[in-house]
């Protein structure tokens, strides 16, 4: 189990997360070492210099990739590629052959390749030779690689909903220009992400405002690393009511602002939900020919709602403001 803040690092071996179920076995769909190994689906092959070449020339050669050098070889979701050395007219490697699954067998002409192993975000590339006397040792690529699967909870403890989360993952490293390199975006909570061994920055998003925490998590080789992240923020649902528990007036326009005055949101609805980063904001509601202004209090992990009530405001002409008491 494992909890961030707005900064830090942070990892977790494979194990329990706070603030939500994970997939059922999720390492197992992370390694697949435990189904019924598939064989690789086999896309093309073909001789890289020679394509007329006489299929006595042609030698097996056997592939299979580990997460790290003392782990089992993995049995699916690999992408296997065969690159020819020789640059094409194009400036790029011709792709020689492909496969996906596991483990995978090519039949090659002798002369050099370079094999490329991906396994989602993760992957490796060999410089391969094929002798044109004897056969081929099996190839072992390692590819140094593990699993991220990412939560987050609002507050202590409270639950998510998975439809108001997401992640991007970065590189832990920033360039000269100040920026990291994007690894991936649009995580949603529970996915399994594969990535080589290393540190990743991760920004958790809590909607679309201002609910946004960061942290530096460890991805370890071989293993499938679980990290919840900590959000500090609640869901407002704002309601103009004539009345303390009344019914919300239709047709009111609101807009969110910060403390120092600054609009963070606006929409119009009877009764908006926001999802705001735990502080003091004001509301304020435009209802035909009158404004009415609140400020309020977002505490972490308190979902509430926010009523403006009209019979408690001083209320002026639109584009006025009106104050309504705390």
């Amino acid at each position: 189990m494992a909890q961030a803040q707005e900064a830090g690092s942070l990892s977790a071996p494979a194990g329990g997360a706070m603030g939500g179920e994970a997939p059922e076995d999720p390492l197992k769909a992370f390694q697949q070492l435990d189904g019924v190994a598939k064989m690789p689906k086999l896309n093309a092959f073909t001789a890289p210099n020679d394509p007329l070449s006489p299929a006595a020339m042609l030698k097996t050669v056997k592939l299979e990739a580990k997460l790290k050098a003392d782990g089992k070889a993995v049995e699916d979701g690999l992408i296997w590629s065969i690159f020819s050395p020789n640059a094409g007219p194009d400036e790029k490697l011709p792709l020689v052959a492909t496969a996906t699954g596991g483990s995978a067998a090519f039949q090659l002409a002798p002369g050099d390749y370079f094999v490329n192993v991906a396994f989602g975000r993760a992957g490796v590339t060999k410089r391969l030779k094929v002798p044109m006397v004897g056969e081929v040792d099996p190839q072992t690529l390692v590819l140094d690689a593990g699993g991220l699967l990412l939560n987050a909870v609002s507050g202590t403890d409270m639950r998510i909903p998975a439809d108001d989360l997401s992640f991007t993952i970065y590189s832990a490293d920033i360039k000269e220009d100040g920026e990291r390199g994007l690894v991936m975006d649009d995580v949603s909570p529970n996915e399994v992400v594969r990535l080589n061994a290393g540190t990743y920055h991760v920004v958790s998003n809590y909607g679309d405002i201002n609910a946004i925490i960061r942290a530096d998590i460890q991805v370890e080789a071989g293993r499938l690393t679980k990290a919840t992240l900590q959000h500090r923020a609640a869901q407002i649902t704002l309601k103009l009511v004539s009345e303390k528990g009344g019914e919300a007036l239709a047709d009111t326009a609101w807009s969110v602002l910060t403390s120092a005055g600054d609009t963070l949101a606006e929409s119009v609805s009877p009764f908006p939900t926001v999802i705001l980063a735990e502080g003091q904001y004001t509301a304020v509601a435009k209802n035909k020919d009158k404004i009415y202004q609140k400020d309020f209090k977002v505490v972490a992990g308190q979902n509430t709602d926010v009523e403006v009530i009209t019979s408690e405001a001083l209320h002026r002409p639109n584009g006025d403001q009106a104050f309504v008491a705390d």
